[in-house]
């Protein structure tokens, strides 16, 4: 077995403290040390440590922590006089600078797979293109320090929650401003994690509060990034690769602690789609807002904060990790469908369509769509789902104060419903295959309340099984019947049962003209499709 490459150093970066933050100053781990306590599950499923713990005890992705290497200080601070060390004196003066005692401890085998997080609000003054070039410095100094051990630098990985993510924006921004192309060659992928990129939609505090209030007058600049106006988001795409950023996408809103955030969003709902039907939040950022336009988004059922929350639960970590280290890059699309019953005669029914993705073997999902999260694909009025619904990268690219909400059509061309990252070599002891299961679903709505407004007009789950390789199969089970047991079937004698025509396997066929995607089928009571799967290694 090959031997795994160690990780690339991770910056942790966390969200927006509020008009005063000495607590989060005084907190070491900036929150990425919370985790979350499921007490009815059993094992691993039964406590999540945290994002930085976790990181720490993987076996599969081998993390120590480096945050102490680096300190971050309001004013300019001198070198340490009177010590050895190799270490230039650039790196160890400014307001982010190395500490050559912690360096030379923590660093002793070189920066791979180390974790950093970047304590942005130690800085002064508080405005985000300060944060973004401290975080272009620490990138700098993570780099100089990887060349003076002897590793290839192969750039840095980052986490960033909520406001998070424009700080690491305005990193990028800064790094580019400095030298072009520097930040695609420093960083290789970034996670985002409820960033308001777009701003939060009732988001414009007066100008006259933040006068009178000296807290909020010193976060002035932080609210303004907030605005839905701005469209300051659209620089990503001259700075960076935005399909090297993943957008994580939080719809649990009613777990929110904080009542009017969640009524806020409601209200702009309202004026938005004329009714108070949809929030599509996670309590605080819309999830039309926590998108880019061009970059890969992925939901999961979370509020924005708190506990079980986009930062607190175990998704964040696993999706993470994935999408940094996953060897293949797996997409679902449909290619037709017939809707076979409902529809109210009096009423106006919209129908919608969703699925949710979950990994073998953990109680967590990569992907999730349902009525709750309010962010299934639709409205279709079609019973075969070929309405012309907006292109969301063209929805994405508008500013969110904009009348209308465009963005619930599909995830890209083709009727693209899911994009994400497996790790083959994840698989645990004889399990055979690639296995993530889908939950398919389709409901019916009727706009105008004469009807039942949440009809089930099909649910089913599928569980999809891929063996990559020189020569890749895929095979689409109804049940866990043939993916479990001491003695799992092989290619050959899950071949032998779908020629059968067992009802539990089929073999999913490859399209014509290709190598790596395939087509299958689902359907029963109500509705039927057609799908293809498209598996490729992750490079």
């Amino acid at each position: 077995m090959t031997a795994k490459i160690s990780p690339r150093p991770l910056i942790l970066v966390r969200g927006f403290g509020g008009p005063e933050v000495s607590d989060d100053q005084a907190s070491p781990y900036q929150g990425f040390n919370d985790g979350t306590v499921y007490p009815t599950r059993r094992g691993e499923n039964y406590i999540y440590e945290g994002f930085i713990l976790r990181a720490l005890k993987s076996t599969e992705y081998a993390y120590h922590d480096a945050t102490n290497v680096v300190g971050f200080y309001s004013d300019r601070v001198p070198a340490p006089r009177a010590i050895t060390t190799d270490l230039d004196l650039d790196s160890m003066e400014g307001t982010v600078v190395l500490d050559p005692s912690v360096e030379k401890q923590v660093l002793s085998g070189g920066t791979a797979g180390t974790i950093w997080v970047y304590r942005f609000y130690d800085l002064r003054p508080r405005a985000l293109k300060n944060y973004g070039q401290g975080l272009a410095r620490l990138i700098g100094l993570i780099e100089g320090a990887t060349t003076r051990h002897g590793e290839e630098f192969r750039g840095v990985d980052i986490v960033a929650h909520s406001m998070g993510g424009l700080v690491a924006r305005e990193g990028v921004f800064a790094m580019e401003a400095e030298k072009t192309g520097s930040a695609k060659q420093k960083i290789h992928r970034i996670v985002t994690l409820g960033t308001p990129h777009r701003g939060i939609a009732f988001q414009r505090a007066p100008s006259w509060l933040l006068r009178m209030l000296p807290k909020l007058n010193e976060a002035s600049e932080e609210f303004e990034s907030f605005n839905p106006e701005k469209t300051t988001f659209r620089g990503w795409e001259e700075a960076f690769d935005v399909r090297r950023i993943l957008t994580v996408v939080g719809t649990d809103f009613r777990s929110y602690n904080i009542g009017v955030s969640s009524a806020m969003n409601r209200l702009a709902s309202l004026i938005d789609e004329g009714d108070f039907a949809y929030n599509r939040s996670d309590g605080l950022v819309k999830q039309a807002s926590a998108q880019l336009p061009g970059a890969p988004r992925t939901f999961v059922h979370k509020c924005h904060g708190g506990p079980d929350s986009l930062i607190t639960s175990r998704e964040a970590y696993e999706i993470s990790m994935r999408f940094f280290h996953g060897t293949h890059k797996v997409s679902l699309s449909l290619d037709d469908a017939e809707i076979t019953r409902g529809r109210d005669w009096f009423g106006k029914s919209e129908f919608y369509f969703g699925v949710s993705i979950k990994p073998r073997h953990v109680d967590f999902e990569l992907f999730h769509q349902s009525p709750p999260a309010q962010n299934c694909y639709g409205p279709f009025h079609e019973q075969d789902l070929s309405d012309e619904l907006p292109v969301l990268e063209d929805e994405l690219r508008k500013p969110l104060a904009e009348f209308g909400d465009g963005t619930t059509g599909w995830a890209g061309p083709d009727r693209l419903i899911w994009e994400g990252w497996v790790d083959a070599g994840a698989i645990l002891g004889d399990a055979k295959g690639i296995v993530f299961r889908a939950d398919f679903y389709v409901g019916e709505r009727d706009a105008f309340g004469v009807g039942f407004s949440d009809n089930v007009v099909f649910r089913k789950q599928y569980y999809i099984q891929a063996f990559p390789g020189k020569s890749p199969r895929l095979f689409v089970h109804t049940g866990e019947g043939y993916l479990v047991g001491e003695d799992p079937p092989t290619i050959e004698q899950l071949q032998t049962l779908a020629r059968t025509d067992n009802p539990q396997v089929q073999e999913a066929q490859l399209v014509p003209d290709t190598s790596q995607t395939w087509s299958f089928k689902i359907g029963g009571t109500g509705f039927s499709a057609r799908l293809h799967v498209h598996i490729t290694p992750d490079t």
